[in-house]
């Protein structure tokens, strides 16, 4: 990674991320654990693996390392925590479809929020790549799209803007460590979630399936997308996230046989193809 260049640490932390990720849908709908419950094990597993990995890797500057994260840190906990508990809600009071255009707004958010704050206005390149994969995203789920669930909407406007502001937050602070906060937004998720938790019980396929779910999909990309945004921006890193919409319909058509749509594969085909050759182009010119 040291003989890398920043464009290429940037993409591959972030293809990878996303990679884990992919799987997460399957794992959900093979899960048969009430939301708050799932959403629980997601904060607090994660934060339990996590803050065991920052403790090996810190040692006696744990404490130190947790201090050093900031007010930028500090902020980056609330609306992490903020945006996992907003993407339930939004599930819950609307459409998947609709959920998921809302979410795929967040490169765009990104890209605003970076030019504003950061003064990191995204090339002509990123740009074009941004409103070809959200025009995509929308081809996806046009059939699916409902309307009415005025709440469920604007939470997934929410979620998609705590991604923003994220990674956003995480490319200011790039010279901090700030995993350490990302572990503490979990925890807050844990806890808000445990509030409305009806029952904590892992009852048969669910004792596998919630552990791997958590540690796979959750820990090990959160942390990898946690360090992306040093290296690139946070409109190219929060790109990457729409592979998902492509590649995880394809994990389920795999095990469970649940074809996925023409709209989705045409949409899967030109987005991946899109951020192939935004990436390309992106680290031609480093």
């Amino acid at each position: 990674m040291q003989n890398l260049s920043d464009q290429k640490k940037g993409s591959l932390l972030a293809f990878i991320g996303v990679l884990f990720i992919t799987p997460d849908s399957l794992l959900i709908r093979l899960s048969n654990i009430e939301t708050w419950g799932l959403l629980f094990y997601r904060g607090f597993i994660p934060f339990i693996v996590v803050l065991f990995g920052l403790i090996l890797f810190y040692k006696t500057n744990f404490f130190k390392a947790l201090i050093n994260i900031g007010y930028a840190g500090i902020f980056y906990a609330i609306s992490f925590s903020v945006c996992n508990v907003t993407f339930i809600i939004s599930i819950q009071n609307t459409s998947v479809a609709n959920t998921l255009i809302m979410v795929a707004m967040a490169p765009m958010l990104s890209a605003f929020l970076g030019a504003l704050f950061l003064k990191e206005a995204p090339d002509k390149k990123t740009w074009l790549a941004i409103i070809i994969t959200f025009l995509s995203v929308t081809f996806i789920f046009y059939d699916s799209v409902k309307l009415g669930n005025i709440l469920g909407d604007v939470f997934g406007f929410i979620t998609a803007l705590g991604l923003a502001i994220n990674a956003n937050l995480a490319r200011y602070a790039k010279n901090r460590d700030l995993v350490p906060a990302a572990v503490i937004g979990k925890l807050g998720t844990a806890a808000f979630a445990f509030i409305f938790v009806k029952n904590f019980n892992l009852v048969d396929s669910d004792i596998i399936i919630v552990p791997l779910m958590c540690v796979l999909c959750v820990a090990i990309p959160f942390v990898l997308v946690t360090i992306a945004p040093r290296f690139i921006t946070a409109a190219e890193v929060n790109l990457f996230f729409l592979l998902e919409v492509i590649i995880g319909p394809i994990w389920v058509w795999m095990v469970i046989s649940e074809r996925p749509s023409l709209e989705t594969i045409i949409g899967g085909i030109i987005i991946i193809i899109t951020i192939a050759i935004h990436s390309f182009l992106a680290l031609k010119k480093t």
